[in-house]
């Protein structure tokens, strides 16, 4: 911390762990144990959203990429800035602090373009690994409520709230600027001092980690219901109960929002679907008590998970925070085929955007997700509250699934390689009342059943060039 205000505070904390932190621990209410339909009935809307939209933002956003006049690199994590040129929390506060000004109405703006876009939920990150908190805390003075006399989180809420969109926190356990942070402890974390010795001399873990529970506190009362908290990460050698209270911790979010969906990264082992370190090293397992949904970065699971909970986060280009070296833009055509596949996998999709310092976002992420949102107003039925696909490879594209009443089954085919010959193949047996029509323009198309297969006269054009969406009803479950 930095500053009278932030000793203060710091001692503040101090004396409520080393005093009082039995009494806290004991009187966290304990959430009483999920029935499996109980916890279906939780996960419902979050199963069935599909799609939501991340957003990177805080003071790294401001620095662009570039440190010192020159530009740090064109591509990866620019989030990560301050640990790239390895500067102490002082030096990097300084830089990046006079260049983040948010605009008024920024929220407004993120909200509208992630409704437009067919998102149902958005993800803020209320603090990443350089300690800026983008809400107004009352144990920091690090803050957006303290810096900048706006608690940029509210903003947040609100306008997404207005939109009439699910609101979540991405909340990083890592902290480069807490000087009770003991980084010395993992080997595996990133920290922009890493290796050597504390500047403030020794330090105690169990201050900050009493720091990090009051100001997931904060988060958790002083907004209203929040529908989910995406943590921020653990390494095999230092995670879970060790590194962040983490069990506690769930709890407390728990208590003060009993319908909040938690991810898995407050911890790092196999019973929590991780494997290891990187962003590949994903298992399909998880155990509820570690979170409720996995995690993988990046990339789509080649088969999915099946029985697991999964989102796929992904950038745009190949940074979170916004870069303005960074020129390695994915296409729409890439983006929403991105969507289905997950979608046809059983997953969700977290798409990003790394809005610049003022809020506004870079024209690349708007057209993108305008163009997601033109397609999914035409095919939007065959994504949302779509499980996934009964088959393991289709040559043309992909298939999403709706169960029907009377035992039908409604399946969306999703064909990139729209038919040269005008006939679509599916491999199922459709049975003598299998439908089939366009989703594009609502035209019944021709069908034909036999063992085995059911095939469907499309005719030769293609209504998208993306991807098409045929909705066939068959009988039966596939």
């Amino acid at each position: 911390m930095s500053g009278p205000a932030s000793v203060k505070k710091l001692m503040s904390a101090a004396v409520i762990a080393l005093l009082i932190v039995g009494a806290a621990r004991v009187g966290i209410a304990q959430p009483a144990p999920e029935t499996p339909a109980q916890r279906d009935a939780r996960m419902k809307w979050w199963r069935e959203a599909r799609f939501g939209m991340f957003v990177h933002w805080g003071l790294y956003s401001a620095l662009a990429g570039t440190w010192e006049g020159k530009p740090v690199g064109n591509k990866g994590g620019m989030e990560w800035i301050q640990q790239r040129v390895k500067a102490d929390t002082a030096t990097y506060a300084a830089r990046a602090i006079p260049q983040f000004k948010p605009k008024p109405n920024f929220a407004r703006e993120w909200a509208r373009l992630a409704r437009e876009a067919g998102a149902r939920y958005v993800v803020l990150t209320s603090k990443h690994h350089d300690g800026f908190a983008l809400h107004d805390s009352k144990v920091s003075d690090y803050d957006a409520g303290s810096v900048l006399h706006r608690d940029l989180i509210k903003e947040f809420v609100d306008a997404a709230r207005a939109e009439g969109l699910k609101v979540g926190f991405y909340h990083s356990m890592i902290d480069w600027h807490h000087d009770q942070y003991e980084y010395a402890l993992s080997k595996q974390l990133p920290h922009p001092l890493k290796g050597s010795p504390y500047p403030n001399g020794k330090r105690n873990h169990a201050i900050y980690q009493q720091y990090l529970h009051d100001e997931v506190n904060e988060l958790v009362s002083n907004y209203g219901p929040i529908d989910i908290l995406w943590w921020d990460f653990s390494a095999v050698d230092f995670q879970g109960d060790q590194a962040w209270r983490a069990t506690e911790l769930m709890s407390l979010v728990r208590s003060k929002q009993p319908r909040v969906i938690q991810n898995n990264r407050l911890f790092r082992i196999p019973e929590a679907g991780f494997t290891g370190m990187g962003t590949a090293a994903i298992a399909p397992q998880l155990n509820p008590k570690y979170g409720d949904f996995i995690t993988p970065e990046q990339h789509i699971p080649a088969t999915g998970m099946p029985g697991v909970d999964w989102e796929t986060c992904m950038t745009m280009n190949t940074t979170w925070g916004y870069n303005e070296h960074d020129r390695d833009w994915k296409s729409a055509e890439t983006l929403i085929r991105n969507l289905i596949d997950i979608a046809s996998k059983g997953g969700n999709y977290l798409l990003n955007i790394g809005p610049k310092a003022d809020g506004s976002v870079p024209v690349e992420s708007i057209e993108s997700m305008k163009a997601i949102g033109a397609w999914m107003r035409v095919n939007g039925e065959s994504i949302y509250a779509t499980s996934a696909s009964p088959f393991q490879k289709l040559d043309w594209g992909r298939c999403t699934r709706k169960a029907l009443p009377g035992g039908k089954t409604r399946l969306y085919l999703h064909v990139f390689d729209w038919p040269k010959d005008g006939k679509l193949v599916v491999p199922v047996n459709g049975g003598k009342l299998a439908v089939a029509r366009l989703l594009a323009t609502g035209k019944t198309l021709p069908v034909t059943s036999a063992a085995g297969a059911t095939t469907i006269n499309t005719g030769s054009a293609a209504p998208d060039r993306i991807a098409s969406v045929i909705a066939l009803d068959i009988t039966g479950r596939p």
